[in-house]
């Protein structure tokens, strides 16, 4: 059965160097099921292994890049406040990248607007940095292909190479042996999947929507720096990798659920040994887990993943994805729960849609 999710961009491409001046894009973060963890290269966001996502159909993010011809600097907004601090600095620092190769002085206004929690491990990063690159792509001409947009989402969140594209993407982490550019192998592409057949669905159980007291980036040097359990996980984690391609290939839930959890847990387990830990699990998170394993002794089809935070998202058929958020309210008490279904790439739109 062929693929059923959207790949690439709904609105052409401007070609190179017919800059649009002013462009809006939207995007949707993505979960990982075979983990990103750990960088080899900080400057070109290069990440120690492959990994791999299902981009979903919440929490969109919607940005538009205006180029200004008479400022001195650029103007970051997010969700109407002015953008200030490390987060700013990364977005001018992507945009300096952009006007680069795009071999363009101009300063451009920059206003975002996020419908996902930021820096709560919901993948804000994700979405954010695929809808700038995406706006930005056409406001400054670059008439990048979807490969192309992803290599320059990925310097900005390593993760928003894969939610340029809908459906299931994997991020190549390049090969740091064999020479040349070394951002050249590093993007995302999709992942043919039976949607259909798969009939999969994430329930997001939102324990804690504030932001981390550890930033990914932080606990990932950490991490990576200090723990004695990274560079097991990161081997096992391409046997994960096969082992999930080959269970969404068969379209096998179960399979696809297992790998995705014990690679969840096992990454966090790198985090627990860092020195000094990195604990995004919380006494909430610990409560949806066991609903979740209480799920399967019931004998429904669900599975649990973490980012960097101590949100869930649970793997289950969108047949049963009713039951599952149920059974996940209860346990959250106070929190909030959606349920996510295979969402669509990054793509341009009308600026007054």
């Amino acid at each position: 059965m062929a693929a059923e999710q959207p790949t690439a961009t709904t609105r052409p491409r401007p070609a190179p160097g017919s800059a649009a001046g002013d462009a809006t894009a939207v995007a949707h973060p993505n979960i990982a099921l075979v983990k990103y963890w750990g960088k080899r290269d900080e400057q070109l966001v290069l990440p120690w292994t492959d990994s791999l996502s299902m981009t979903l159909d919440v929490f969109p993010t919607t940005t538009r890049v205006r180029l200004d011809p008479g400022a001195g600097e650029d103007t970051v907004t997010l969700d109407g406040a002015p953008l200030e601090g490390e987060p700013r600095r990364r977005v001018t620092a992507f945009l300096d990248l952009v006007r680069e190769r795009a071999g363009s002085p101009l300063r451009a206004v920059v206003d975002t607007r996020n419908t996902v929690p930021t820096g709560a491990g919901l993948a804000s990063s994700a979405s954010g940095f695929a809808a700038l690159a995406t706006a930005a792509d056409a406001a400054y001409g670059l008439g990048l292909d979807a490969t192309g947009l992803s290599r320059l989402a990925r310097r900005g969140s390593g993760s928003a190479s894969r939610s340029v594209f809908g459906g299931f993407a994997i991020w190549h982490a390049g090969q740091p042996d064999r020479g040349g550019d070394p951002d050249l192998g590093s993007y995302a592409e999709p992942v043919p999947v039976p949607v259909a057949a798969l009939d999969p669905a994430l329930v997001v159980a939102v324990v804690d929507a504030g932001p981390k007291a550890v930033s990914s980036r932080e606990a990932m040097r950490r991490t990576v720096a200090t723990s004695p359990l990274y560079r097991p996980w990161a081997a096992s984690s391409q046997a994960d990798l096969a082992e999930m391609r080959e269970a969404l290939r068969r379209a096998d839930l179960d399979a696809v659920g297992e790998v995705a959890e014990r690679n969840a847990l096992g990454m966090h387990a790198t985090m627990l040994a860092a020195r000094p830990a990195v604990r995004y699990l919380s006494a909430a998170t610990l409560t949806v887990l066991d609903a979740v394993l209480e799920l399967r002794r019931a004998g429904v089809s669900a599975w649990a993943t973490m980012d960097a935070g101590p949100n869930v998202k649970v793997l289950c058929r969108r047949s049963e994805a009713d039951r599952v958020a149920g059974v996940v309210r209860e346990a959250v008490r106070g929190g909030s729960v959606h349920i996510a279904g295979p969402g669509p790439a990054a793509r341009l739109r009308d600026a007054d849609a």
